[in-house]
């Protein structure tokens, strides 16, 4: 609209209206954002986006949108959650009016940071891992080998992970070449794909923020000791089962894959 600034405020917007030289508008503030909040508009903090470059980045969507519809009580989700570090996290927490939690603010990073190599069973609805000093082949492929005791039978098991390194070494496909265990990789920049991801917000809130852990031995010990609680209050299966048909029903009628940004429409073709 000519103006200079990145986005509009409640009277920035009231002063364009109220002295707009086409069309005058004579609105007060509250009724403006009453208007805004009826048109679902609000005010939020930009998100950014990547679109994935991976060539094969459709058939790696179809794959796990195959594997978990078809056989979601054998796939499982690995991923590392980290880095963890020992220093003060701010987070939000109850407190008395005006009197809130207080963190040290001055601290030295003298620990060194860890990484959590978490696994998912979507059929189970449970989550479980080892904390490990750093990323490597071996530490994925004790995840891995955790996922198949998990379904000792010895059928065909399908694991979603993404595409570091240290997931697509040979030792990795070779071993689970011997066990029945098929790896589901996202495409690159598509995080978003795996089932597990989602599961690392409540373990960030829960767990580190408004935290202050002094050792990564405390920290390891309250990890598990929310997953633990987690993993007792799991969701009923039959709900899960509901909902995933519910998303499936969905996606049939919007003509979209699971997971995937909705269609672009092209305004010119139109």
């Amino acid at each position: 609209m000519g103006r200079p600034f990145t986005h509009w405020s409640i009277r920035k917007l009231r002063q364009y209206l109220n002295n707009n030289d086409v069309r005058r508008i004579k609105i007060g503030k509250e009724r403006l954002r009453q208007i805004l909040d009826e048109a679902g508009v609000t005010f939020q903090k930009t998100k950014t986006w990547k679109e994935s470059n991976d060539p094969m980045k459709e058939a790696k969507l179809d794959r796990i949108e195959e594997v978990l519809e078809r056989w979601p009580e054998r796939v499982f989700a690995f991923d590392e959650f980290g880095p963890l570090a020992v220093h003060p996290i701010g987070g939000c927490c109850w407190a008395a009016k005006k009197k809130p939690q207080r963190l040290r603010a001055n601290y030295h990073k003298t620990c060194g940071v860890r990484q959590f190599h978490a696994c998912y069973s979507v059929g189970d609805d449970t989550m479980w891992g080892v904390v490990r000093p750093k990323k490597g082949i071996e530490n994925s492929l004790a995840a891995i080998k955790s996922c198949r005791k998990a379904r000792p039978d010895g059928e065909r098991i399908y694991v979603i992970l993404d595409n570091l390194s240290a997931h697509k070494a040979k030792k990795i496909r070779d071993w689970c070449a011997k066990n029945n265990v098929e790896l589901c990789f996202t495409p690159t920049y598509s995080s978003w794909a795996n089932p597990i991801e989602c599961h690392f917000g409540p373990l960030r809130d829960f767990v580190l923020n408004n935290s202050d852990h002094p050792n990564h031995t405390v920290l390891t010990r309250r990890l598990h000791a929310y997953l633990r609680w987690r993993n007792e209050h799991a969701s009923d299966p039959g709900l899960r089962e509901r909902l995933r048909r519910e998303r499936a029903r969905l996606r049939s009628e919007r003509q979209r894959h699971w997971g995937r940004p909705a269609p672009r429409v092209d305004v010119r073709a139109a």
